[in-house]
C-alpha cells in the first residue's frame, strides 16, 4: 500500500460512486486494487461508526469485516469473499445518506494527513497485526448491545485505521487505535457494571 495515488482518495471514491457501474463490494475491491482491504473496511464499518443506534442491522457488515481481517492475518494479498457477499450493494449507491457522510469525513482527514512511516504500514507483518486489531474491533462492534451506541467507537477506530492505511499516515493509525481501544474499554466497563447490577438484584 505504498504507492501514492495521483488523485485524492476522496475524489477517486466520488468519481466511482457517480459512475454507472455496479456499486458492489466485488467491484469496489477491483477498482481500488492494492488498497482494497482498507477501502472495504472503511465502507463496511462506516455505518456502525455513525453516532446513532443501529439496532444490530449492521451485523452483516461486521461479520464480513471480520472475515476479511482473518484474510489479512493469514497473509493474503488479494481479497476473497463468498459470491453472495461480493454482490452486496454499498449503501444504495451515491444517493445514500451514508456515502456523503463518508466523503465529507475522508476529505477532512485528507487535509491533515501526510505520509508518515509508509514503509511500516505496508510491511506484511504489520498488516497481519493490523488484521488482528481490525478483527478485535469489529468483534467488539458486533457484540455491542443493540441500540446502545457502544458499537460506535470500535467501528470508528476501524474507519480511522483504514484511512491511515489508505493515506499512509502512521500518526492517524495511532489515533484510530486509541479510539478503538477506548471503545472496547467502555464496552467492557459498562457491560461489567450491568452484570454486577443484575447480579446484585438476584
Amino acid at each position: 500500500m505504498s504507492e501514492r495515488q495521483q488523485k485524492p482518495f476522496s475524489e477517486e471514491l466520488r468519481i466511482w460512486l457517480k459512475s454507472h457501474e455496479p456499486k458492489t463490494l466485488e467491484r469496489l475491491s477491483q477498482v481500488f486494487e492494492e488498497k482494497s482491504f482498507a477501502v472495504l473496511f472503511l465502507i463496511l464499518l462506516a455505518v456502525p461508526a455513525l453516532p446513532i443506534p443501529t439496532g444490530g442491522i449492521t451485523h452483516v457488515f461486521e461479520v464480513i469485516a471480520m472475515v476479511l481481517a482473518l484474510e489479512l492475518i493469514i497473509g493474503r494479498k488479494t481479497l476473497w469473499m463468498p459470491r453472495r457477499w461480493s454482490k452486496l450493494k454499498i449503501a444504495g449507491g451515491s444517493e445514500s445518506k451514508v456515502v456523503p457522510y463518508i466523503l465529507r469525513r475522508v476529505r477532512w482527514f485528507e487535509r491533515y494527513a501526510k505520509p508518515r512511516l509508509s514503509e511500516l504500514l505496508a510491511h506484511p507483518l504489520f498488516l497481519r497485526i493490523t488484521g488482528v486489531v481490525i478483527f478485535c474491533l469489529s468483534l467488539a462492534a458486533f457484540l455491542a448491545p443493540p441500540f446502545s451506541g457502544l458499537d460506535t467507537l470500535p467501528a470508528l477506530g476501524v474507519v480511522i485505521i483504514s484511512l491511515a492505511l489508505i493515506l499512509e499516515d502512521a500518526a492517524l493509525y495511532l489515533v484510530g487505535l486509541l479510539i478503538g481501544a477506548l471503545g472496547v474499554g467502555l464496552e467492557i466497563g459498562l457491560s461489567t457494571l450491568v452484570l454486577q447490577y443484575v447480579g446484585s438484584q438476584l
